[in-house]
């Protein structure tokens, strides 16, 4: 997964790669939390799609790219 430390999703530094990687399966449950209709396939990572996935959250909870990308942020910044 490629990262960057101004937002999810976006060009990712190491150390962002590393943190967002070792929290992947609790940032899910938390995502799974926040929007009920998300499904394990819905948050399923490909390394190289990370536009995929937000379009996958985007159409499943009808949040823009950014609020999707914001809250992602917001949940890093609290693990």
């Amino acid at each position: 997964m490629e990262l960057s430390t101004k937002k999810l999703f976006k060009k990712f530094s190491i150390m962002d790669y590393l943190r967002i990687k070792g929290n992947w399966n609790e940032l899910k449950g938390r995502a799974k939390q926040e929007w009920a209709d998300l499904t394990d396939d819905d948050l399923l990572y490909e390394e190289g799609r990370e536009d995929e996935l937000l379009g996958r959250i985007q159409t499943r909870t009808g949040r823009t790219r950014d609020e999707i990308r914001d809250w992602f942020d917001r949940q890093l910044d609290m693990l």
